[in-house]
């Protein structure tokens, strides 16, 4: 086994991986284990006791974090000539149609977020095959697909994420950079939270978090305690 660096230390100093901490304890110690050059990501990852694979389980939302994701968000939309000028008086980076479609089909994907309009979603749909394996498929459930395109590019730009449990039953969801306060980092965390257990599925039984962690990139991740969560 290769010898700990310093900063291994530091981590391993700092930290009890047999404890489950308080949000309050997690959010600042996320800081303190984190030694990126950059201003790293906070992560979390919720393990929920849900089956996936049954559509009535199938646990997805939208959740505006209070503080911004501390993240530039880039936002396309492709909408009628009708709508360009409100998708950029919201802040759209890109707006257009058809010249869009044309470079996205080609390979172009240097965009986050991508808001559309249900009538054109048939030639939004032809680019499933770009858009789907990177997670940009525009889709109702996460209001990326509206009449109302101005107000869809200010959540998104104000911090607005949507989440989805993957085939593990698990969340994986950024809430912010290890630059935020300690506070900004446990509001964000808790308004996910909250939300998550806001959905929990009728049909689901037993426990319904089964774990949550917080971590930074490439920091340890921190076992928060699940009494946290009002009412589970």
């Amino acid at each position: 086994m290769g010898k700990l660096t310093k900063n291994q230390k530091a981590i391993e100093a700092k930290i009890d991986s047999t404890k489950e901490y308080s949000l309050d304890d997690a959010s600042a110690l996320v800081k303190d284990i984190t030694f990126t050059k950059f201003d790293a990501s906070v992560d979390l990852d919720i393990r929920l006791g849900v089956d996936p694979r049954k559509a009535d389980q199938m646990v997805r939302g939208i959740v505006t974090l209070p503080h911004g994701t501390g993240k530039e968000v880039k936002v396309l939309v492709l909408c009628t000539p009708d709508k360009e000028q409100e998708a950029k008086d919201a802040g759209a980076d890109f707006v257009g149609l058809d010249e869009f479609i044309t470079k996205i089909d080609g390979g172009w994907t240097d965009i986050d977020v991508i808001i559309t309009m249900p009538t054109v979603m048939a030639k939004v749909g032809r680019l499933g095959r770009v858009l789907g394996p990177r997670g940009l498929m525009p889709n109702p459930k996460s209001g990326t697909v509206t009449l109302d395109v101005g107000k869809a590019v200010q959540d998104i730009k104000s911090g607005k994420i949507d989440f989805k449990v993957d085939k593990f039953g698990i969340i994986h969801t950024s809430i912010g950079k290890v630059s935020f306060s300690p506070e900004k980092i446990k509001e964000n965390a808790n308004e996910v939270l909250q939300t998550i257990a806001k959905l929990k599925p009728a049909s689901s039984k037993g426990t319904y978090f089964k774990s949550i962690n917080l971590s930074s990139t490439m920091s340890p991740s921190i076992t928060i305690d699940k009494s946290i969560i009002s009412g589970l």
